[in-house]
């Protein structure tokens, strides 16, 4: 008698979900030597924990919840990072009222002195000193700032700040920075406004956090007219950006004319999902188009990291 038909088959499973402890091997697999992270956060325990309080105040806000995935100590959240196979990161700290700057930068320096994969960072805002205590992080061998329009809630075009942007577009040193009106627009946010600090300073090296999240395509367009901006990938691409800030359909192939300008960058730790889904969007975009494929992969995840932060 024979035997019994089965349910129809359905399409075929694919492939297992990139997870955290996945990660190490498909670096091996992809030859990509190491994962250089050009945006995570590491700050004073005070200074983090008003951050994560934020975070878990923005579910209630929004109704769009956003859990503190790697919510951990410090050295925990060192060691977790290094069991991604992450060899070298930038950890970044912003102010958001004057006189706070000069303070994170001391706390920065420290950080990376007892921490050999941490590069050195800063960060600064409108104020009168602020030349004065970035050209000491310069002279201290700093190689990453951080910029945050949204939260600082200050104009990037303040005549305070000239002298700043001249002296790190000088120095070649990349400057993280959110601009964008994600994920909530700022009375200073929008990539128009900061694109006058680039007209005034093109040699700039500004890398676009979040990839100028909403507004990808103006973004886009930054990096193609001016020639060392760069895009973060930051959240990019992730279930929970896509649900209120979708990539273009075509964005594989938007980026295959700039692809040695598109750059890892996570969030970690204060990020609503594992840290291989940031991973995961790239490799999508890698296999998504032939003409960027293994070559762009390592470039966006160890390459060209590797060589904004120097050193």
């Amino acid at each position: 008698m024979p035997a019994a038909a089965g349910p129809p088959a359905g399409p075929p499973a694919g492939p297992p979900a990139l997870t955290d402890a996945g990660l190490p091997a498909l670096l091996a697999a992809r030859g990509v030597p190491g994962l250089v992270d050009v945006h995570t956060h590491f700050m004073p325990a005070n200074v983090l924990a008003k951050v994560w309080a934020f975070f878990d105040e923005v579910g209630a806000r929004t109704g769009r919840p956003w859990p503190i995935t790697y919510r951990t100590d410090e050295p925990q959240r060192l060691a977790t990072l290094r069991s991604f196979g992450v060899t070298a990161f930038a950890p970044l700290a912003y102010p958001h009222r004057p006189g706070m700057a000069r303070w994170l930068n001391e706390w920065l320096r420290e950080f990376a002195a007892r921490t050999p994969d941490a590069v050195p960072t800063a960060t600064f805002y409108p104020e009168i000193d602020a030349p004065q205590y970035v050209e000491e992080a310069l002279e201290a061998g700093l190689r990453c700032v951080k910029v945050h329009v949204q939260v600082g809630g200050f104009d990037p075009r303040d005549p305070l700040l000239d002298d700043v942007w001249g002296l790190l577009a000088q120095a070649g040193v990349p400057v993280v920075t959110h601009c964008g009106d994600g994920p909530n627009r700022g009375e200073y946010t929008g990539l128009g406004i900061f694109e006058e600090v680039l007209a005034r300073h093109p040699d700039l090296v500004a890398v676009l956090a979040h990839a100028g999240l909403p507004d990808y395509t103006a973004a886009l367009d930054l990096v193609h007219r001016y020639p060392r901006v760069h895009l973060d990938t930051t959240m990019v691409g992730t279930a929970f950006t896509q649900a209120f800030a979708p990539l273009p359909a075509d964005w594989p192939a938007r980026l295959v004319d700039v692809a040695d300008r598109v750059v890892l960058g996570t969030d970690f730790p204060n990020i609503p999902h594992p840290y291989a889904e940031q991973v995961a969007a790239v490799v999508g975009w890698a296999d998504a188009d032939p003409r960027l494929g293994d070559a762009f992969l390592r470039a966006v995840l160890h390459d060209t990291g590797a060589r904004l932060l120097g050193g």
